[in-house]
């Protein structure tokens, strides 16, 4: 993929998701594409997005595993110190589904494990409220667990809007309609020629 020179880099997100978001058809209220945006300018910044290890390594960063974030929450006292391990589980499932879904396809925890993660962490948030903010964001949280595969699949589309598709990645959208049924999978195999077969648990492509 070819760099892009962005001047504003939460103009460029705003622009793009809501490019994304008005081609699905995906219903949201502004304060709730406002969040996502905020999120994905907050990730751009690696070191926003990685941790400190905790081996001791100072010079080293990880992406912790959601597993282990979900952990942290449960470990934590519940009010604002849990809900915002919650919400940090949340946004890293969103941007990580939504940014890097087709790579997912290739490993053992995939996308639609990333799915069911970010739903409950938002769930959580919705119903166990903290804070004011908490209270403020009740909407942003209710659409972002109600919506997740949808909007994962609008950031899809932004982080690939200039893509071009090999077969690798043809065989990798395949396995994440399998997995997920994603309309935006299904959609770009479309494009390319390829029909998935709908009905029935087992799905074949024509």
């Amino acid at each position: 993929m070819g760099l892009m020179t962005v001047t504003n880099l939460e103009d460029y997100f705003r622009d793009s998701l809501t490019r994304a978001t008005t081609a699905r058809a995906v219903i949201a209220g502004e304060a709730t594409q406002h969040y996502v945006v905020h999120v994905l300018v907050g990730f751009s910044r690696a070191e926003n997005l990685f941790e400190q290890s905790r081996n001791g390594e100072s010079n080293n960063f990880e992406l912790r595993p959601l597993a282990m974030m979900l952990a942290d929450a449960l470990d934590a006292q519940p009010g604002p110190e849990r809900n915002l391990q919650l919400r940090r589980m949340g946004d890293v499932a969103l941007f990580i589904a939504g940014f890097f879904g087709d790579s997912l396809a290739r490993r053992s925890v995939d996308i639609d494990y990333y799915s069911r993660m970010g739903e409950a962490a938002y769930s959580s948030l919705l119903n166990s409220p903290a804070s004011r903010r908490d209270e403020i964001l009740a909407d942003v949280y209710c659409e972002l667990s109600e919506k997740f595969l949808q909007f994962v699949d609008a950031l899809a589309d932004v982080a690939q809007e200039a893509r071009v598709f090999d077969e690798r990645d043809i065989l990798r959208l395949y396995d994440v309609w399998v997995r997920t049924g994603s309309e935006r999978a299904a959609e770009i195999l479309q494009r390319l020629g390829i029909e998935p077969a709908r009905g029935g648990t087992s799905r074949e492509m024509h």
